[in-house]
């Protein structure tokens, strides 16, 4: 059996990880995330998720190695995470009332035969109308800094949405599951 390996530091993505009740390793992959020229926000997922698979494969030579990453779109503009109390501010009220494109992309290596399953998971999600107090009593509460697009929709940043609309909700979390699953599986994980 090949061993399991998130490259990530997310809490996030290792609480879903853990859902699939298999063991598994993590790894940090400290890479770089600044988006290149001119990178649209889905491309920037679909590289980060590679990037961070492949970062991870030289210490684990017989590894399924998972690699995920999410950014967002809205009217144009790249989310990401705000880091911030401020930023968060800043962003939840340009994203008020809006729609909301996230991308979530899963890149599964098999660091044994180099071969490499890839997608990305769009989700949408459409902002409330959100005011001074909304956005605060938010933010004070759940601090969702290191989440894109300031919202943690596995709590109360659920009520902060009008909608949302995809075919995996992890995949807003963090960890698209139910594509995972497929290319675990077909590696011949046995769940």
């Amino acid at each position: 059996m090949l061993t399991i390996v998130l490259a990530s530091s997310s809490p996030y993505r290792r609480e879903l990880l853990s859902r699939f009740k298999l063991p598994f390793d993590v790894f940090s992959p400290d890479i770089d995330e600044t988006p290149l020229k001119d990178e649209k926000a889905k491309d920037i997922s679909f590289r980060l998720a590679r990037e961070k698979a492949f970062k991870v494969a030289p210490h684990y030579a017989n590894s399924l190695i998972i690699g995920s990453d999410q950014t967002a779109e809205c009217q144009n503009k790249i989310i990401e995470k705000p880091n911030t109390h401020e930023n968060a501010v800043k962003q939840l009220q340009f994203l008020s009332g809006k729609v909301t494109t996230f991308y979530t992309s899963l890149c599964l290596l098999n660091s044994r035969t180099q071969q490499v399953q890839e997608c990305v998971v769009n989700f949408e999600v459409k902002y409330k109308e959100l005011n001074e107090n909304i956005i605060e009593s938010y933010l004070l509460k759940e601090q969702p800094y290191n989440c894109v697009g300031s919202v943690k929709s596995e709590g109360l940043g659920i009520t902060l949405l009008e909608y949302i609309k995809g075919e995996d909700p992890t995949a807003l979390i963090g960890l698209p599951l139910i594509k995972l699953s497929q290319m675990l599986h077909s590696e011949g994980v046995v769940f």
